[in-house]
């Protein structure tokens, strides 16, 4: 009888050593079939690499991960994506399942839990930590609004707040994204506005508020 394939895994955290560990905890039984350290990265990756599941984190540089998770989504929907993370926020939880999550996993469980979340997704199931209340995340994803709505932005305005909050000079944001400059003045300007944000610093506040440079 011919053995099935292993299926396919990529890796994004921008903790190298974490990165590591969860290679060497899913092999041999999974193909780790690379290892990324931002969120850019990991689009370009995927696209590339084609794996069956991706295990990221959502505080990641240059691009969060729920925006990456969802732009591959959105160009391969058979893609599976396993969020590892330092978040106990159900809401957090939930906007990772609105946005086509498959598994959320804490990185303070033990490894054996990562083990198990990437076994249900590879057969078709989710997964979510023990840690949180299903029923509170449940809620939240029938009932609440996604983050994005909630404060206004757009998915762009919302990449371009992240590199700022890095400290990119808004010409260093256009390199990244592949805009122009007076692209990425607008997006920062409409968002001040929308957010009745009056100064640079104001807007920085939010950002790390938000925890997107976390």
């Amino acid at each position: 009888m011919e053995r099935k394939p292993l299926a396919r895994i990529l890796i994004a955290d921008d903790h190298q050593l974490l990165a590591d560990a969860c290679k060497c905890l899913l092999e041999p039984e999974f193909q780790v079939v690379g290892i990324v350290t931002d969120g850019r990265s990991l689009v370009k990756a995927a696209a590339t690499l084609k794996p069956d599941i991706i295990i990221l984190d959502i505080y990641m540089p240059h691009l969060n991960g729920l925006d990456a998770g969802q732009q591959i989504k959105q160009r391969m929907p058979a893609v599976k994506l396993v969020y590892l993370t330092m978040s106990m926020a159900a809401d957090i939880a939930a906007e990772t399942f609105r946005r086509g999550g498959s598994a959320y996993v804490l990185k303070h469980s033990a490894g054996e839990e990562l083990l198990l979340a990437v076994r249900k997704v590879a057969q078709g199931a989710s997964y979510l930590s023990p840690l949180l209340a299903k029923e509170t995340v449940t809620f939240l994803l029938n009932t609440g609004e996604s983050f994005t709505e909630e404060k206004r932005i757009t998915r762009r305005q919302s990449e371009v707040l992240q590199l700022l909050a890095e400290g990119m000079s808004m010409k260093q944001v256009a390199s990244v994204m592949d805009l122009k400059p007076g692209t990425v003045a607008f997006h920062k300007y409409r968002m001040m506005e929308l957010l009745q944000i009056k100064s640079n610093a104001e807007l920085l506040e939010y950002a790390m508020k938000r925890q997107m440079a976390g």
